[in-house]
């Protein structure tokens, strides 16, 4: 008789950046963030698009789920209250110990609800919701491939904790066991958002701004202001509640204190230019952040004892990795390539898949970044765009798209299976030659439609990244700045950010046989193996995860050309 497979469903929904992860018998079948398929960046909505396409591809439909893995315990905000209400003992945070209190019970009962709705779509399924931060760790570890490694997740918020330090053992059954955890107030993520608000961007999706601001800054100014408001203690870090004012989870409450406007600057309306102020505080709060996070870094060596780290969460901010790297604390860092609440969905389904009684070995996670919907060998009908044309390559391909590169263009690439995470990693990217005068100047003003300060990344064979960085180590996934060279910041100056660094990817051909041989093919034409990858979207557009969103792409951006599938389109 057949076994039934075990099948369990990682859901990451009704917060931000929905996503989906399906495990069969513990093997991982795919993954794919919401927006990639919707258009609709850092959605909130239930990932339907993203489930059916999971099901699908494992020819399953709803009723054959036996577990959904829910990325959120409810009963652990419900603790928060209690603790909330004794706020109200100092002066410092009673202002807000009530409507904080209710704001965390208010959460409890909607996630509750959450876990209701979800069991109703999967009728033969238990819902099961898993602590936040050790899906985050989880993700992280278990994408490793390692035998063992600490492991550090600082973000905003999981339930109550917002920063924990974990040891994490096995390959084939990864488990992760938590031996410090800092709970809310004290939060990094919540700073850094708040910073990124009052400076007139969007809290949760355009930090990154912000860090790249933070290069063209001089943190003197506020320094002394970031060192009392974020301190460091032996254990971790607290936040100063008359700068950062205690959270609330309810609307209305702001997230910088009038103590913190009066002594920075007023808040910065979008549309308001930049000026030296917002450049210090940017640099400032960057400065901070890396201190405090290499502080943590090293308390995870002390803890663990390993020689390796992992981290998730806030691992997006690429400069506090290559601080930590550069620190010399761990022979090697890892950062998965969804570190953020959208890769919990993977995280959530390995609990659920190695807490059962005789779990099967975990596969197709570690070291593999491209788990979404591919779209090879589909026909491709471009009625809707009538002024693009196409035409179809040869198996010369890579060399074609390095010439064109070479010779100045800018070229769109969708191939293959789309990236988990933030970045794209050679299948949904816009690539240019960084040889080109004033190609940065152009890819931010006609081709992304952003801010004129924002750096472009990097990306090289692994075999020669040491000609031109100075990293040290693998970075496959885009998620750690690195110094450079005197070759690099004289040969390739449009990749260097104003901080001297590049955020840095590398490549391996096991891991992207194609852009590796691009890559290659480049070099060998302009004796520099080093191209500029930036996302295949426009400000404020999500990456392109379907043949559509790409060739709209095409047609209302400066992209001179798409390779799309094999098929070279034009304007």
């Amino acid at each position: 008789m057949k076994r039934t497979p075990s099948v369990v469903l990682g859901l990451c929904s009704y917060t931000h950046d929905s996503s989906a992860a399906l495990l069969v018998d513990g093997e991982l079948v795919g993954f794919v963030e919401e927006e990639r398929l919707s258009e609709q960046k850092h959605t909130k909505l239930y990932p339907a698009r993203a489930v059916a396409w999971l099901l699908d591809q494992a020819k399953l439909s709803a009723t054959d789920v036996d577990a959904v893995a829910y990325n959120f315990q409810p009963a652990r905000y419900l603790a928060e209250s209690p603790v909330a209400l004794r706020m109200a003992l100092s002066s410092a945070t009673r202002e807000r110990s009530l409507a904080r209190a209710h704001g965390f019970a208010k959460v409890a009962l909607r996630t509750r609800r959450r876990l209701r709705v979800l069991g109703s779509q999967f009728p033969s399924a238990r819902v099961t919701p898993v602590l936040h931060h050790r899906a985050h760790q989880l993700t992280a570890y278990a994408a490793s491939g390692w035998e063992e490694a600490a492991v550090l997740v600082v973000d905003s918020l999981g339930e109550r904790q917002t920063t924990t330090i974990a040891h994490g053992h096995g390959v084939q059954h990864p488990r992760v066991q938590t031996l410090e955890a800092i709970n809310d107030p004290a939060s990094l993520g919540y700073v850094y958002g708040a910073v990124t608000e009052h400076l007139g961007w969007r809290r949760g999706d355009e930090e990154g701004t912000v860090m790249a601001l933070a290069a063209l800054g001089d943190p003197t100014r506020f320094r002394h202001l970031f060192t009392t408001a974020v301190r460091t203690t032996a254990t971790g870090f607290r936040i100063h509640p008359g700068y950062f004012p205690t959270r609330t989870l309810t609307s209305g409450y702001p997230r910088t204190s009038r103590r913190f406007v009066a002594e920075t600057c007023p808040e910065r309306h979008p549309s308001e230019p930049l000026t030296d102020v917002h450049r210090d505080l940017a640099a400032a709060l960057q400065e901070r952040t890396e201190q405090v996070m290499v502080h943590l870094a090293r308390r995870a060596r002390v803890l663990t004892g390993s020689r390796r780290l992992c981290v998730g969460g806030v691992a997006t901010n690429c400069v506090s990795i290559g601080k930590i790297i550069e620190a010399g604390i761990f022979d090697e860092v890892f950062v998965p390539p969804a570190p953020g609440d959208a890769g919990t969905a993977v995280g959530a389904a390995l609990a659920v898949h190695v807490d059962a009684r005789t779990p099967r070995p975990v596969a197709g996670i570690a070291r593999h970044c491209y788990l979404g919907p591919s779209y090879e060998d589909q026909p491709l009908d471009l009625t809707p765009w009538p002024g693009l044309h196409q035409k179809t390559l040869g198996i010369e391909t890579a060399e074609f798209l390095a010439d064109q590169l070479a010779h100045g263009v800018i070229a769109g690439l969708f191939q293959g299976g789309v990236e988990a995470g933030p970045r794209a990693l050679g299948n949904r990217s816009i690539l240019a030659s960084p040889l080109e005068p004033g190609v940065v100047e152009r890819l931010n003003a006609t081709v992304k439609f952003r801010e004129p300060f924002r750096p472009f990344a990097p990306m090289v064979p692994a075999e020669r990244a040491a000609e031109f960085f100075t990293l040290g180590q693998p970075a496959p996934y885009m998620s750690m700045a690195s110094g450079v060279t005197d070759l690099t910041r004289e040969r390739v100056p449009a990749i260097v950010h104003a901080n001297g660094t590049s955020r840095l990817q590398t490549v391996t051909r096991s891991q992207n046989p194609f852009m590796h041989a691009v890559l290659t093919a480049f070099g060998r034409r302009t004796g520099v193996p080093v191209l500029i990858n930036t996302s295949l979207n426009v400000k404020g557009k999500p990456i392109c995860g379907t043949p559509e969103m790409a060739l709209d792409c095409l047609a209302n951006s400066g992209l001179d050309a798409l390779l799309l599938e094999g098929r070279w389109i034009t304007k």
